[in-house]
């Protein structure tokens, strides 16, 4: 006779993955394994440092709260409701639980039990795979069809979150503590508590043949053994699983499971017949989930001070490194980066606004400028950023830009204190200048186009490469219109825009030599951004604006777009693609290598590598200048 139980937990769990991928069969064995549990309103399913339970588990109705302690305080990192799975920790770590979980309402979740599904799981790709990613990204249901792909639900799709933290490189140990295979168990476990760690390489001619954890000890133990006369070699794990420095999360992670163990040598090629370099220990891998773009992007939207945010946005330069030192695609980094800057400011504006004696008198939009307008800030630049409001009755015009400059000011001192520095030309909201009203910033840009001298056009250009972060797009999108109708077969306009585009030639002087600065506090350096990255975003965005191109600031992506709009020169815009990817790229690593801007490059600590890399660049710099200089009839390199 069919259990009706059974039945009903199957039917139950069949419409929420990773269950839906199992067959009928299989979800009914399962389900009639499974516990069902019964959680008051307040009460603990497990707490932070608990032995793991024979279980993970699943909403059936009500709903839990996933916490993390700090510092005595428990932060809500996710609320789970009816599907969504939680405390799968036990399916891939042998150590205690780090967070702690409460029914937020009257509960009833049903319990899968481990030693049946794991099974199930290492024999059924997919089902292990969104395990993983859930636990890897502390997601609860990461292929959820509201919130696949992307980063913030408002946003449009991006990039799966979770596949890049997965690439990241794996978090290696480099200090490794060796012992000979002929060591006492005794002395082993003396030397791990004096050297506070987990685990013991042993080998041989510094050759792995086994690794000892503490968890063998326990055992040992457990089982009344002598300790001081049992060798190692008797109790260790062999042959060791070894990976070259190169193994990432995801690879880390599958070799875990597929093998039962907690950790992994790291060896010069990869294999047990070579030296050992580092360890890498699944307690590491969670640790390093912090760094997970999806979890960043939760802490910002539940973030509750400037200071917490600043120690987010520190995680977010860590994710950036590792992001670089696995070859993730620059487009790609570049949209994640842009979407986790996006949020900080939008974030500190909501706080910022709420501070205020009174809600926004009119709609408003902050727009961030420059180089997070065209989604290229990697590193924490200065700020550019402007807010336009709606137009209002002229009585109360002054009092309505009052507001928004106070509340500029704001947000400005807070986008300072996480690490965006002042404008040094003061290009921010909370300047009167960069703080109007739609009809004003329309009189204001005509005014500067038809005039346009050098500072008229470099200002004026800033308005090509914005973003709203937050506030009324229409407003954005209003301003936006209403230039491209001044510029629209302005060829007076475009021609000294080009000039301005040519003001920085190629940065090789005779013999090939690299243009350097000649005084002040960076003499004899190489200004990456003002004779490299500049000039070629300038290109870019000249050559878009003559196709009358809206909706498009990125450099690299404009001139992608270049390729289909021109065909006769495809191989040179995809030239210029690549090298504006591979300057910023270059000026990112030497940011994080200074732990500055990385603008100011000092030359003599390239490599003859680095420096033909960079050379090429120039060179598509070069033919994209000599286009636009007889595209525009421009006489010379010079304004």
């Amino acid at each position: 006779m069919k259990n009706t139980i059974a039945a009903r937990i199957a039917d139950f769990l069949k419409n929420f993955p990773p269950f839906d991928l199992l067959q009928q069969e299989q979800l009914y064995t399962l389900a009639s394994e499974v516990k069902v549990v019964y959680v008051e309103k307040g009460r603990s399913i497990f707490k932070a440092g608990e032995e793991q339970h024979q279980y993970f588990y699943v909403v059936n109705k009500g709903a839990v709260s996933v916490l993390k302690p700090q510092n005595d305080i428990f932060e809500t990192i996710d609320k789970c409701d009816e599907g969504d799975i939680f405390g799968l920790r036990p399916l891939f770590a042998k150590e205690n639980y780090l967070l702690e979980t409460l029914a937020v309402e009257e509960s009833i979740l049903y319990g899968i039990p481990i030693d049946i599904f794991k099974p199930i799981a290492e024999n059924h790709p997919r089902v292990r795979e969104f395990l993983l990613q859930s636990f890897a990204s502390n997601t609860r249901n990461p292929y959820a069809s509201g919130d696949k792909g992307k980063l913030l639900t408002s946003t449009p799709p991006v990039v799966a979150a979770q596949n890049l933290f997965e690439l990241q490189p794996a978090p290696i140990t480099r200090k490794v503590i060796t012992i000979s295979p002929a060591t006492t168990v005794q002395k082993a476990a003396q030397k791990m508590k004096s050297r506070m760690v987990g685990s013991l390489v042993v080998v041989e001619d510094n050759i792995p043949v086994g690794i000892v954890t503490d968890e063998n000890f326990r055992d040992l133990v457990a089982n009344g053994m002598a300790l001081e006369a049992v060798p190692v070699s008797e109790i260790m794990s062999s042959p060791v699983i070894c990976y070259s420095k190169g193994i990432t999360i995801s690879q880390a992670q599958l070799t875990m499971m597929k093998h039962g163990i907690d950790h992994i040598c790291i060896t010069e090629d990869g294999t047990p017949n070579s030296e050992v370099i580092g360890i890498l220990s699944a307690h590491n891998i969670m640790l390093s989930e912090g760094n997970n773009p999806s979890i960043l992007m939760k802490a910002i939207q539940r973030s509750n001070s400037t200071n917490e945010l600043k120690k987010i946005r520190n995680k977010i330069t860590l994710l950036l490194r590792g992001y670089l030192e696995s070859n993730i695609p620059l487009n790609l980094i570049s949209k994640i980066i842009f979407e986790l800057n996006d949020a900080s400011i939008k974030r500190i504006v909501e706080r910022c606004i709420k501070k205020m004696p009174a809600p926004p008198p009119a709609e408003f939009a902050w727009l961030s400028l420059g180089s997070q307008g065209r989604k290229e800030q990697l590193l924490q630049t200065d700020q550019d950023n402007a807010i336009i409001f709606d137009d209002v009755a002229p009585e109360h015009h002054a009092a309505t830009k009052a507001y928004f400059l106070e509340l500029a000011k704001k947000v400005n001192k807070r986008l300072s204190i996480i690490g965006y520095e002042y404008c040094p030309v003061n290009t921010m909201a909370k300047n009167e200048q960069w703080c109007k009203s739609l009809s004003e910033w329309k009189e204001q840009v005509a005014l500067w186009i038809t005039n346009a001298g050098n500072d008229e056009l470099l200002l004026s250009s800033i308005f090509f490469d914005f973003d709203i972060s937050y506030g009324n797009v229409k407003l954005s999108n209003a301003l936006s219109d209403h230039i491209f109708e001044l510029t629209r077969n302005n060829k007076r306009f475009t021609s000294a825009l080009a000039a301005v585009t040519l003001r920085n030639p190629p940065p090789l002087g005779f013999f090939r030599q690299f243009v350097v600065e000649h005084d002040g506090e960076n003499k004899d350096t190489f200004d990456i951004k003002k004779r490299a990255i500049t000039p070629l975003t300038d290109a870019g965005r000249l050559l878009i604006l003559s196709h009358e191109v809206k909706n498009l600031s990125n450099t690299s992506e404009r001139f992608d777009k270049l390729t289909q709009l021109e065909p006769s020169n495809r191989e040179l815009y995809l030239a210029c693609s690549f090298a504006s990817k591979a300057l910023l790229k270059f000026r990112t690593k030497q940011g994080i290598k200074e732990r500055n801007n990385g603008r100011f490059i000092k030359l003599e600590e390239l490599s003859k590598e680095e420096k033909m890399k960079l050379k090429r660049c120039f060179r598509s710099l070069k033919e994209v200048q000599d286009l636009v200089k007889i595209r525009f009839e421009i006489s010379g390199y010079h304004v």
